[in-house]
């Protein structure tokens, strides 16, 4: 199986997404790279692939652990338009799921709000990063694909995963990233047009509501059900005290307590 991931001079039918790639064996972080081709209006929809980072980031500020050659490793830059850094969020993480599901065999679940699991662990993250004071974002996308767990630190062992654990064989690595692509060019559009159908696809795919989670917000802890997660807004808490609660995704870590549903 042909696992590169240059898929540049591919036609892949996309409107936006896709239609300039740019392919790296190694960089520090494929959201810098993308960031510095911002100022030309000419590359919104620009796509940056890496085989390795030596300095990817995650959010709060986590360094995304990789390999050369185990994950899709990419950052899109695209003008954000009147579209929210958390909406955008949320539509990229609807087209990784809808990239990832059919390969893998088993739906990924998305944990606000940029977190997509697979068997209840991360498989790949989002991170949306605004470019100067412009209306330019780069989207960091990094997906788990032939790592096995021995492959993860210590640290991470109960934490991640990759498709090729969840699923048992060796995935098609070219494939989920022409899908991704395909899959963003549709739902960054939708998060414009048709908010929506976004919000009501991701849904689908929410493992947090109606179940009981931690939330460390300002280095307080807070314990309760999700009620609900509003892409701008945030997280609705009902605590256990019994008041509901909003908190924001930029100042929150979550856990969930258990896998239980409460009504």
């Amino acid at each position: 199986m042909n696992d590169d991931l240059n898929l540049t001079g591919q036609n892949l039918g996309t409107i936006r997404i896709g239609k300039k790639i740019i392919v790296l064996q190694n960089t520090a972080s494929t959201n810098d790279v993308a960031a510095a081709y911002a100022d030309n209006p000419e590359n919104d929809g620009l796509v940056v692939f890496a085989e390795q980072q030596t300095a990817g980031r995650g959010r709060r500020g986590n360094r995304w652990f990789s390999q050369p050659g185990q994950s899709i490793l990419c950052s899109v830059l695209v003008h954000r338009r009147s579209v929210s850094s958390e909406m955008l969020t949320i539509a990229c993480a609807v087209a990784v799921t809808k990239a990832i599901g059919p390969i893998a065999g088993v739906w990924p679940m998305i944990k606000w709000p940029n977190d997509i699991l697979l068997a209840g662990k991360k498989v790949a993250g989002i991170l949306v990063e605004l470019v100067s004071a412009s209306d330019r974002v780069v989207i960091g996308i990094g997906i788990n694909c032939h790592q096995n767990q021995s492959g993860f630190p210590p640290e991470l062992h109960n934490k991640a995963t990759s498709i090729d654990i969840v699923a048992g064989r060796f995935c098609d690595r070219p494939a989920i990233a022409r899908r991704m692509l395909i899959e963003l060019d549709h739902w960054l559009d939708a998060a414009e047009k048709s908010p929506h159908e976004v919000i009501e696809n991701w849904k689908s795919s929410d493992i947090l509501f109606g179940k009981r989670i931690e939330l460390v917000c300002n280095s307080k802890i807070y314990k309760g059900t999700c009620i609900g997660i509003d892409p701008d807004e945030g997280i609705f808490i009902r605590l256990d005290s019994g008041k509901a609660e909003v908190f924001n995704a930029k100042q929150s870590t979550i856990n969930i307590i258990t896998n239980t549903h409460i009504n």
